[in-house]
């Protein structure tokens, strides 16, 4: 039987897996404007999943300034990664339940 209280609640969210899925599609840092057109999400909905993710220390922000005007890049953190696959790993066993 599936342990179903293994799925990461943090992660669990839509929002916050939108974010987490598409920080792991690519090696490179998503920009907070990438993410928020992407995601269809407004700056408040965003930044607030975010700081959720920042504190669970699944993804990183690095501000950067120079010119023009400043922006955050995001990516996930090895601990985010981990998780993020753990997860993957949970839902995986769920639709196998369902075949």
């Amino acid at each position: 039987m599936i342990d179903f209280s293994q799925l990461d609640k943090t992660i669990h969210e839509k929002g916050r897996l939108s974010i987490m899925t598409l920080l792991a599609s690519r090696a490179e840092p998503w920009a907070f404007q990438d993410l928020k057109s992407q995601l269809e999400m407004s700056d408040g909905n965003l930044i607030t999943h975010l700081r959720t993710l920042e504190k669970a220390e699944f993804i990183s922000g690095e501000k950067l300034t120079g010119d023009g005007r400043p922006q955050t890049l995001y990516v996930l953190t090895a601990a985010g990664r981990t998780a993020f696959v753990a997860y993957l790993g949970i839902l995986e066993q769920i639709l196998g339940l369902g075949k």
